[in-house]
């Protein structure tokens, strides 16, 4: 039996309503919700909000394979300083997580670190190499609910028609990392008049654009469910808008460094504003800004990408893409976009809990006899980001020294406190 917590004093956000309450938490489930609890451990949270943990759909844990970046446990220390109490495991490891052994091993992993749920993702095609798909029906059956080729798209629109019926079949979801291969060769950021300056190969919107339109028209024809990756284009949001104004059983997430950082940071030629997609424009901001507000984007997605040391020190062409997302998720968005506080947890809990099929257990109503997975947090507390505080393995953030509004002080996660007063307790 563990020992019973008591929230006290905090904001309770639900989706139907805001309202000040202490929360009892004991055995990994919520208790009670009232006024003038008590139990053994007290947590002050006044003046904070207390709502479901956040959960993220795009997390590279790097492990098995690239250790020396991150593992699945300081990835989940990581997730849980952030707020999450569930990851989405992305399956770019070595080997794929496009079998039954590698996809036990990471939920294992997981498990092991008891810090958050890690949810392993399964690839579409076998190694990610876009010739072969894997069975879905088989990973289905280990709980695998969202496959991706994420780094690269599915470029065989065929192979991708099968794919989506395949996975319509198995109930799962496909959630497409749209690029077209053949228009981003050797490009090192979005294609502008930054990258003219710099004399760099550009990554133009369309790369973006055309796989979006081909994938929209194939979830026309098959019927089937899927989720769009890291939109960075404002072509790419109002290709979404009107699919979904059309009723297409779409979803898509933006990453907090497109909603924040443009494409001008790479002039001093810094690896760590190198991402895949690319940093985009002004324009291209503020159009995401608008889909997050309007609802066409569902989600924020780290897209958590940690790199050893040594790789991102290469020169520019080099260097491989990719930040760091799970600390700071909160307190970049928190600072580009003004938002309500439903609204924030719609994007960081509950709908990226009901698209990652994790809505048994996360994204859920504080409220008696729910599961005890819970952030504790808010919009308002001012901080500075150092690469050396970080609980990921790796430094490669675009943070580094910038100061964020809003952050999480503590985190509940299967009834445990994992997260108090902003330091890990394992």
């Amino acid at each position: 039996m563990s020992e019973s917590i008591v929230l006290k004093g905090g904001m309770v956000v639900n989706p139907d309503a805001i309202f000040i309450a202490d929360v009892v938490i004991k055995d990994g489930r919520i208790l009670e919700v009232g006024d003038n609890l008590t139990a053994e451990r007290v947590i002050d949270a006044q003046g904070m909000y207390v709502s479901s943990g956040f959960v993220d759909l795009h997390t590279h844990l790097r492990e098995p394979g690239k250790e020396e970046a991150e593992t699945i446990e300081t990835g989940s220390r990581a997730a849980a300083l952030g707020g999450y109490t569930a990851v989405v495991a992305m399956p770019n490891t070595d080997p794929t997580q496009d079998n039954v052994d590698t996809v036990r091993f990471v939920a294992a992993q997981g498990r092991r670190a008891g810090l958050c749920e890690v949810k392993p993702s399964g690839s579409i095609t076998l190694g990610r190499l876009g010739k072969a798909l894997v069975p879905f029906e088989v990973l289905a059956r280990e709980g695998v609910t969202l496959f991706t080729d994420d780094g690269t798209g599915v470029q065989d629109a065929m192979l991708m028609r099968r794919a989506l019926v395949m996975a319509r079949e198995a109930g799962v979801t496909l959630a497409q990392h749209c690029e077209v291969a053949s228009l981003t060769s050797r490009a090192v950021m979005h294609e502008g008049s930054c990258c003219s300056h710099m004399g760099v190969p550009g990554w133009p919107a369309e790369a973006e654009e055309a796989m979006v339109r081909r994938d929209l028209d194939l979830v026309r024809e098959t019927g089937a469910t899927m989720h769009f990756l890291h939109l960075s284009t404002a072509g790419s949001v109002e290709l979404i808008r009107a699919a979904k104004n059309e009723g297409l059983p779409i979803t898509a997430e933006v990453t907090p460094h497109h909603i924040s950082l443009r494409d001008e940071m790479l002039l001093g030629f810094n690896p760590l504003f190198k991402v895949n997609p690319p940093l985009r424009t002004a324009a291209d901001i503020e159009a995401l800004h608008e889909g997050v507000r309007d609802g066409t984007v569902d989600a924020i997605a780290t897209d958590h990408a940690p790199h050893a040391a040594h790789t991102k020190e290469m020169p520019l062409d080099e260097a491989p893409p990719g930040m760091l997302g799970l600390e700071t998720a909160l307190g970049v968005l928190c600072t580009a976009i003004p938002l309500d506080v439903q609204r924030i947890a719609e994007l960081m809990s509950w709908n990226p809990a009901r698209i990652g099929h994790l809505g048994d257990r996360h994204g859920r109503r504080i409220a008696a006899d729910e599961p005890a997975n819970i952030a504790i947090w808010d919009t308002t507390t001012t901080w500075t980001v150092s690469q050396h505080e970080l609980a990921s393995l790796s430094r490669n953030t675009p943070f580094d020294g910038m100061t964020l509004r809003g952050k999480v002080h503590h985190t509940i996660f299967d009834g445990e406190i994992v997260v108090f007063e902003g330091k890990a307790q394992k």
